[in-house]
Parts: structure tokens; C-alpha cells; sequence
């Protein structure tokens, strides 16, 4: 079984940027992990190998540094990696992000099975997975949350849905997205470490994908950001800090007075 998996290079949650006048978010310079989503479909593509035997081609869209998120996947048992790179790409959406991916997904051609993360930490939109299913005119099932059975011509999974599960019948080759219930991540070995270390991670860019520039990067995105705002902080808390005994009894009155103030507390209660 030959599978692909998308996967996303994302700022820390702490490092989080945004370029308040294109409205994207600011990568450069920036540490970068992979998505923690992203790390299920990871598991599940490598657990669907060691059962079927195939090879695992990881693709990721971004810039040069998102190298090292794909040797990062290598190293956990991934085959090889494929980075989509270049200024042109810059600043895309997930409408232009979709489409570079799907482009490049047509010239990798034999493949049975495109794996990726419910959504983005950074976005958090889940919207690429379904994008890319849609330029490749594939079946598509999101939220999956175990894969049940496998055969040459369909897969069997488990989708998690509002009021409990769904079981699909997919047929192949399909796109899944899939969610944290569906296994829990490796960790990469010496062994993956080292192949890592010497895969060669080919760019791919608009000199060998054919790609529609006027499709691609900030120009290219229909979703705008119109404006980015700050949230503030509306009502202020206050600490007293009660050391002896009388800044105890202080602190008491003070308590009972703002709860009787505010009518916490209902008379005959």
C-alpha cells in the first residue's frame, strides 16, 4: 500500500505571529514543530505499512526550514519526504495551499491512500484535507477515528461524529483525515534518526510541478484577512494576601462585603 501524508510545520502555541498588515502569520525566525495533529496520521500511515507492506512519501508546503519537520517523520518511520517551497507560495491560504499540494500529488501518481491531520494548530480551519480531495477528485472521509478493515478496492473506517460514530465504506484511492483517537504517536528511533540524516529531500516549486502562478501565494487567496484585533482584559482581580491573624480577619470582612456587594449569595441561604 502506498500512502501519502500531508503534514504542517506550525509555530509553537507560545510563538504564534501575525503580520498585521497582510494578515498572515509570521514564520520566519520562528521555532517550528510539526503538527501535533499531524503526528496521528503519521502513526496510522506507519502502522498500515508494517500490516501491508508499501512505502510512506511525506509532502509538506512551506519554507525551507519545513525540511526538518519531514526528515522528523522519516526519523519515525516514514519512507521519504517531498518539500513544496518558494517565494510564490508565500502567504497562501488553505484554497492555495490545497491546490499547490494537489498538483504535486498528480505527479507522484501511484498511491492508494492520502493521509493528514483533522486540522492545523496555527489555523485550526481542517480545511486543506478536504481541499486537496476535492482538486483530486478523491472520496474523502474526515474525523476518522479507527480504521477497522482494509482491501484492494475499499477501506473500512470508523468517523467520529457529534452523537457517536459512523462506519464508512470508502473506496480507494481516498483521502482520511484523522483525529487523536485513532492511535497514539511513536517517538523516532536511532535507527530512523540516522536514515533522516542522509534522505535527500527533494524542492519541488513551480519549475517542476505545473502550476497556475495566478492560483498561488497572497495574490493567489481568496480568504482575506480584514482585521486582526487584540483581546483586552475587561475586569481586573484582586489579591490580598493574609499573613497573621488580624490580615485574616481583614481579609474576611473584605470577602463578605464584596459577596453581599455583588448578591452572590441569596438571602435565607
Amino acid at each position: 500500500m502506498n500512502i501519502i501524508i500531508l503534514i504542517k510545520q506550525v509555530p509553537e502555541t507560545s510563538n504564534v505571529k501575525m503580520d498585521e498588515e497582510t494578515g498572515t502569520m509570521i514564520r520566519d525566525g520562528v521555532e517550528s514543530i510539526i503538527n501535533p495533529l499531524d503526528l496521528y496520521a503519521i502513526e496510522v500511515g506507519i502502522q498500515l505499512k508494517e500490516k501491508f507492506g508499501g512505502k510512506i512519501t511525506v509532502i509538506t508546503l512551506g519554507p525551507p526550514g519545513a525540511e526538518k519537520a519531514l526528515k522528523e517523520a522519516i526519523s519515525m518511520g516514514c519512507d521519504d519526504g517531498i518539500l513544496i517551497s518558494g517565494r510564490e507560495f508565500k502567504g497562501s491560504d488553505t484554497w492555495a495551499t490545497s491546490y499547490a499540494l494537489a498538483e504535486a500529488i498528480k505527479k507522484i501518481e501511484n498511491y492508494d491512500l492520502i493521509l493528514a491531520g483533522e486540522r492545523a494548530t496555527d489555523g485550526d480551519t481542517g480545511q486543506v484535507g478536504p481541499g486537496v480531495a476535492s482538486f483530486l477528485n478523491l472520496a474523502l472521509a474526515t474525523y476518522i477515528s479507527k480504521i477497522v478493515e482494509v482491501s484492494d478496492k475499499n477501506i473500512i473506517a470508523e468517523r467520529l461524529v457529534e452523537d457517536g460514530y459512523e462506519i464508512l465504506r470508502v473506496p480507494l484511492p481516498a483521502l482520511l483525515t484523522v483525529v487523536k483517537e485513532i492511535s497514539f504517536p511513536r517517538l523516532p528511533t536511532l535507527r530512523g534518526k540516522q536514515k533522516a540524516k542522509k534522505t535527500e529531500i527533494p524542492v519541488w516549486s513551480t519549475e517542476n510541478i505545473e502550476l497556475d502562478k495566478s492560483k498561488l501565494g497572497l495574490k493567489g487567496s481568496p480568504t482575506r484577512v480584514v482585521k486582526i484585533g487584540h483581546p483586552r482584559v475587561t475586569r481586573n482581580g484582586t489579591i490580598v494576601k493574609a499573613t497573621d491573624d488580624e490580615s485574616i480577619s481583614e481579609t474576611i470582612g473584605r470577602l463578605l462585603k464584596f459577596i453581599q456587594e455583588k448578591e452572590l449569595i441569596q438571602r435565607g441561604h
